[in-house]
């Protein structure tokens, strides 16, 4: 991070600790040697004295499995209060080659804890040789979400929705896995096929207990997501639709055994999205 690399731009020789193996954790490297760089740890921009203050905070994100992998998928709205912050956000990431994360609560803290929760699968695996297991991988994430359980208890929480394949599962046409938390760490495998999270969860999962498919391909998965977050903005005013005039359209990652992680292609999210607002407009009850 920036610490390390000050050091070395500097000319400045690296402490022992930067020069040998230690600990597979980076998270637990960072806290002993630069604790600053936390999650959490720094002040967070909008922050006031008094509250929470004008801070962004994200929703709705969806998992759906689907035969031979999983997909995950957010919408684009950042609300503050009862302010629109950013209506293009990105929710959801590319954690490692089999896995990634939706992030929903306050934006900041959740983009720091996911790009520090790639590093650390990164940093295991280059120290150890080996990837961790999915379960392995699950199992981090909730000690980092428990991590930052001060933050919680202030009003900043952060909730992220894990999705993975397993490659080691029996059925491939199964591997794909689902894995939601709570604010104190709590890991709980969905085994439902589907799952959200965030303010608009309760529409958008009542819409993929009526679509979902679990014998559907990836693009089925692909148009039951988008028609999920569809009604979750039609009755949750933090949860951005698909918006046709600026051309912003939820973000999408499936995640395969032959293919691995990998973000579904604006153009393709578009189509489909057009799509269903399209068919809404014939049908606006779905």
């Amino acid at each position: 991070m920036d610490h390390t690399s000050h050091r070395a731009t500097s000319g400045a020789p690296l402490p022992a600790a930067y020069l040998t193996t230690g600990t597979s954790s980076f998270t637990d490297f960072l806290r002993a040697q630069a604790p600053d760089l936390l999650p959490g740890r720094r002040a967070v921009p909008g922050m006031r004295a008094e509250g929470r203050g004008d801070i962004p905070h994200g929703t709705t994100i969806v998992a759906v499995k689907f035969s031979g992998g999983v997909l995950i998928a957010g919408d684009r709205r950042a609300t503050a209060g009862n302010m629109i912050a950013q209506r293009d956000i990105d929710k959801v990431y590319v954690t490692d080659s089999y896995s990634a994360v939706g992030i929903a609560g306050t934006a900041g803290l959740g983009l720091e804890l996911v790009r520090l929760y790639s590093v650390e699968l990164a940093h295991y695996e280059k120290i150890e040789g080996v990837s961790l297991s999915l379960d392995g991988k699950t199992n981090k994430l909730a000690i980092m979400v428990r991590q930052s359980l001060d933050m919680a208890m202030a009003g900043l929480a952060v909730l992220p929705l894990f999705v993975g394949f397993d490659t080691d599962a029996e059925d491939p046409a199964r591997g794909g896995r689902i894995v939601s938390y709570d604010v104190v760490g709590g890991r709980f495998e969905e085994r439902a096929g589907f799952h959200s999270i965030g303010s608009g969860s309760v529409f958008a999962r009542s819409a993929l207990k009526k679509l979902y498919d679990p014998d559907g391909d990836r693009d089925a998965a692909v148009r039951t997501a988008v028609e999920a977050l569809y009604d979750a903005a039609d009755d949750d005013t933090a949860t951005g639709g698909p918006d046709v005039g600026r051309k912003i359209f939820p973000t999408m990652i499936t995640v395969t055994a032959a293919e691995g992680s990998v973000r579904v292609p604006e153009a393709e999210a578009a189509v489909v999205a057009e799509a269903v607002v399209a068919d809404r407009a014939r049908a606006p009850r779905g």
